[in-house]
């Protein structure tokens, strides 16, 4: 299955890494990662996600670093600390198998259109 999209609100997040031009490696040399129907370059950004309610324990988990691609560059004003809302955000999973078949690796992987600042009155800087 590929592009589910998902609800984002349940979690807060917070950019670790500002947006960078996705690269790849072609024939030992970097080139831009451009979307395969659009043609567009994609971009990466790391986030910060962490739950914005507590748990059946009555905790608010710790949260977890993510990479997620995104179909459009951003702009300015996402830098390190800065509050961000995914825009049309979808999950993938990937898997590898070896050469008899067997399930290697397996995982998830997020995408989005693009980044808002969160919120109006957005907290700019991580507290």
């Amino acid at each position: 299955m590929q592009d589910i999209p998902f609800y984002s609100g349940g979690y807060k997040f917070m950019v670790t890494e500002a947006p960078v031009m996705k690269m790849r490696e072609v024939k030992g040399e970097m080139v831009p990662a451009v979307d395969k129907q659009s043609g567009e370059a994609s971009f990466v950004v790391m986030l910060f996600a962490k739950p914005r309610q507590p748990g059946k324990n009555g905790r608010i988990g710790k949260g977890e670093e993510i990479k997620v691609t995104l179909a459009t560059d951003p702009g300015e004003g996402f830098d390190e600390g800065t509050y961000v809302e995914l825009i049309d955000p979808v999950l993938n999973t990937w898997q590898t198998t070896n050469d008899e078949g067997r399930i290697t690796g397996s995982g998830l992987w997020f995408k989005a259109e693009g980044l808002k600042p969160a919120g109006a009155g957005a907290v700019r800087d991580a507290a």
